[in-house]
This record gives structure tokens, C-alpha cells and sequence, in this order.
């Protein structure tokens, strides 16, 4: 008892002193020192609060001083918010900083677009005044934009989520207004959400648009919908998370996915850059043989946190794509279906932690449980998996692998493709698919080295050492993903090779 009592008089005599300044202190004489001399809060959208960005302030002499005044040099007008040693305001009094010991100040800010005649908004934190004064500036690029958000009932305040197939679902977001289904390159898109296309209706994404998602949001082109993407070689289409921060830009699963459903057609992606979402593209359209449900052409997709390309018993054709890394596959192509893949490159160097899966797997199957508790396994056609001028690479023993169960059709062929193979385990002796010597399979290159420029920034043009140069068939496809001619001497992959 006695111990609990001590400890409860010491707590308290911690609490009183920790309550009183109990030290003394002299005047600021301007020798301040600071993290930064500018604090740069990256770009914002118009409205939409920033992140919280942080600066140090030092006091390196050997006294406690008081800083008389901290200041926004734009007073209450300002539109930065400050948080000065815990405290929030636009102004602050007799602020002490012990001898060789340092304060925080966190920076936020929301700018209305309308409100500046500036897109580069600016101001200045001020300490002290007089001869004493010193600052540190605040920049921030302000973009303005189109936004779509889910609506709200007015009620309760809830936020509206989608019906599919006639079900309600837990997916917030809204369908697009025909007005909203034209999307250009005069502002930023920014959604919030899932943004759906309707059946019959098709939204185009002009060249040069910037589409940027929110957390758990993304775009659903439901059945009878379409996607157009338009982008050209010199303004490309790009969909990204909404955090601006260079911080980041290279941060998988900010958002959701671009989910062509089960009866979407003639969907087209053209010169496109699609990075950091949990499915890049995710495609479960039951669709014609004949008929491509997806186009994609000239397109790069990146640093997703599962898949780049998550395909389910639909028909893909595509040439001059990169997909990069992802936390699973770079493509999955499942439960059967019709790809078509021409001069792509499959590159997944995955160091966000472990991957199960290669970069890329192609399966005629799927499982479920049945009525009575049982697991199933189904199949369904695999009517083509071809692969033309591809390379296959990662940072896997095994980034290529074909997953037949019998009982459907399963073809492919694999011409003139550079992969990474290495079946250390000879887990696949006697695999007719992974066995590289049948007829499926010409000119293949086994484990040799694509020689890629920088597989960590995602960049996967291939330099002078690679063994993709020249070993390419001619295809239509006389351009690469630069629009350098491949005419002559083609390389396999998206690229050309280039000198480094």
C-alpha cells in the first residue's frame, strides 16, 4: 500500500511541475534556425484540405529563450493553418524554446481556386518582429478541377452507393450523368467514389486527361457500357491516387480499380498510364471470341498492390503495353478466355513485400464452394493465349506459368518470348505446359537478361545488353511504345533498345 501511495505523490508531483514554467528565459535575439528555409506543401485541389507538413525550429544557444510573436504574415486571411507546439492558430505569444532544444510547426492548408489570382499560392510564417524578425515561406501550386462525387441523402447524411443488376450494393459511388461522360484535358478529373457508366452509354477520356481517384474509389463500366481512353503518344491518359505529395507518388493501393464488368463491350484504352491502385484494370467480361472486349494499345500500368491486369474469362488484345510491378501478378489471366498480347513486357519487381504469384499466369479454372460445403473446381475454354515478342521478367525464380486443369479447351502459343524461368525445385518436371521444348512454344529465350534501365522506378526500356534485341518476328506493330520504328530489326518487348 505504502509503494502505491509514493507512486501516486510522485505522479502527482510530475503532474504540477509539468503544469508551471519553472525555468527562466531570455528574449529572442534573431538566431533562430530552421529545417527548411521554405516549406513546399506539393499541389493541392482547389478546396480539398493538404496534407500536414511539418518544420523544425531550432534554438541553438546555450539560454531558453521567448519568441515574442509567430505570425502569418497574411494574419487571419492566410489560408495556411499553423499547429505550433501543439497549439493550432494563425497567431501565437511568448512561445519559450529551451536552451539547445527545438519547437514543431505543422503547415495544412485548403485553397478555393476561385478565391486566388495565383495558382502558386504563397505566404510567409514570421518569428518575431523588428530586428529580430525572421521568416520562412509557404508555397503551394493550386490546381482546380472537375470532381464527381457520390451523392448523400439529405437525411440521414449517408453517402449513396451503387445498384448493380438490380442489387444494392456496399459500393459508394454514383452513375455518370450524360453530361459527365465526356472527359477532357482542360482541368484535372478528380473521384470520389466509384464513378459507374450506365448500359448503353459509353464514357471517352480525351488525350491529355488527368484522372485522379480518392481512396476506395475508382471507375465500373457496367454491362452494355463502354470505356473509350484517347490518349496519343505526346498526351497520354493518366489515372492515379489524389494525393499529390511527392511522398506519394510511388505508394500502391491508394485506390480502387477500373472494373469492366460482365457484359461491358468494345472498352478501349489507348496511351494510357495507370498507376498505384489495388487492380489496375479489372475485366470480368463474358464476352465474344471473336470480338476483343478490351483494346489496349501503348499503355503502361504500374505499381498496383495486387494486380496490374486481373482477367476473368474474357478477351483482351493488346500490343506495346508494360506492366509492372504488383503485390500478386502483373497479369492474371483466368478461368479461361481469348488474350492476345503483342511486343508487351511483363516486369514485376515487386519490394513491397513477399509475392506469391509469377508476373505472369494464365488458368482455365476456378473454385468455389458448392451447397453441401464442398470445393469445386470448374473449368471453362481457354480459346487462346498467345503471346508474340513478350518478355516475362521479375524479381521471381518463376514470372511465367501456364495452369491447366483438364477438363476444357486449352490453347496457346508462345513465339519469340524472353523469360525468366528458373524451376530450381524441378517443380514442373513433366508439366507438358511449362515444358519450353513443345510445339507451342518457338524461339524461346530461357533466363537471359532483359537488361531493363531501372526496374525500381518502374522503367523498363531495355538497354544495349539486353537479349531482346533483334530476336523479335515482325509483326503490324512497326512502332514502339516511344513511337520509335521497329520496322527493321525489331526487339522483343513494349521497346526498342536504346544506349545507357
Amino acid at each position: 500500500m505504502r509503494y502505491l501511495v509514493a507512486l501516486l505523490i510522485c505522479v502527482g508531483l510530475i503532474t504540477m511541475s509539468s503544469c508551471r514554467k519553472d525555468f527562466s528565459t531570455i528574449p529572442n535575439f534573431g538566431s533562430l534556425e530552421f529545417s527548411k528555409d521554405t516549406v513546399f506543401l506539393d499541389t493541392v485541389f482547389t478546396n480539398i484540405g493538404s496534407a500536414t507538413y511539418n518544420l523544425k525550429v531550432y534554438n541553438r544557444g546555450g539560454n531558453a529563450i521567448t519568441i515574442p510573436r509567430i505570425a502569418l504574415e497574411n494574419g487571419t486571411s492566410s489560408n495556411y493553418r499553423l499547429n505550433v507546439d501543439g497549439i493550432p492558430g494563425k497567431e501565437f505569444n511568448n512561445i519559450d524554446i529551451l536552451a539547445e532544444d527545438s519547437i514543431f510547426v505543422f503547415v495544412e492548408t485548403t485553397i478555393d481556386a476561385n478565391s486566388i489570382t495565383n495558382p502558386l499560392y504563397t505566404d510567409r510564417i514570421l518569428f518575431d518582429t523588428g530586428a529580430n524578425q525572421q521568416d520562412v515561406d509557404l508555397v503551394t501550386l493550386v490546381q482546380d478541377a472537375n470532381f464527381i462525387f457520390p451523392g448523400k441523402d439529405p437525411i440521414t447524411m449517408k453517402i449513396d452507393s451503387l445498384t448493380l443488376d438490380g442489387q444494392p450494393t456496399t459500393i459508394k459511388g454514383r452513375f455518370l450523368e450524360d453530361s459527365e461522360l465526356t472527359i477532357n484535358n482542360t482541368k484535372p478529373t478528380v473521384i470520389y467514389g466509384y464513378a459507374a457508366v450506365a448500359a448503353n452509354k459509353t464514357l471517352t477520356i480525351n488525350a491529355g486527361s488527368q484522372i485522379y481517384f480518392h481512396a476506395n474509389s475508382g471507375l465500373i463500366i457496367d454491362k452494355e457500357a463502354s470505356l473509350r481512353v484517347n490518349g496519343t503518344l505526346d498526351e497520354k491518359v493518366t489515372f492515379q491516387g489524389d494525393r499529390l505529395e511527392n511522398s506519394f507518388s510511388k505508394i500502391p493501393g491508394q485506390w480502387g480499380t477500373i472494373w469492366m464488368r460482365a457484359g461491358s463491350k468494345n472498352n478501349e484504352i489507348k496511351h494510357a498510364q495507370i498507376r498505384n491502385g489495388v487492380i489496375g484494370i479489372l475485366i470480368d467480361s463474358i464476352g465474344s471470341n471473336t470480338t476483343p472486349t478490351l483494346k489496349l494499345e501503348n499503355s503502361e500500368i504500374y505499381n498496383n498492390s495486387n494486380f496490374g491486369i486481373l482477367a476473368r474469362e474474357t478477351n483482351i488484345e493488346a500490343y506495346n503495353v508494360v506492366v509492372g510491378s504488383a503485390g500478386q501478378a502483373s497479369l492474371a489471366a483466368t478461368v479461361g478466355g481469348t488474350y492476345n498480347f503483342t511486343h508487351s513486357t511483363f516486369a514485376n519487381f515487386w519490394n513491397n513485400g513477399i509475392r506469391q504469384l509469377p508476373a505472369v499466369l494464365v488458368n482455365n479454372f476456378f473454385v468455389f464452394i458448392d451447397a453441401n460445403g464442398n470445393e469445386v473446381t470448374a473449368t471453362r475454354d481457354l480459346n487462346a493465349a498467345n503471346f508474340t515478342n513478350c518478355i516475362f521478367d521479375g524479381n521471381n525464380n518463376i514470372e511465367f506459368l501456364l495452369d491447366k486443369v483438364d477438363g476444357s479447351t486449352f490453347n496457346y502459343s508462345v513465339k519469340n518470348c524472353l523469360i525468366s524461368f528458373n524451376d530450381s525445385n524441378n517443380a514442373f518436371d513433366g508439366n507438358q505446359e511449362m515444358d519450353f521444348t513443345n510445339a507451342n512454344y518457338e524461339n524461346i529465350i530461357l533466363n537471359d537478361t532483359s537488361n531493363f534501365r531501372n526496374t525500381q522506378n518502374e522503367d523498363f526500356i531495355i538497354g544495349e545488353n539486353s537479349s531482346a534485341i533483334n530476336n523479335a518476328i515482325s509483326t503490324p506493330f512497326t512502332s514502339d511504345l516511344l513511337g520509335v520504328d521497329r520496322t527493321a530489326n525489331p526487339a522483343i518487348g513494349a521497346y526498342q533498345h536504346i544506349i545507357f
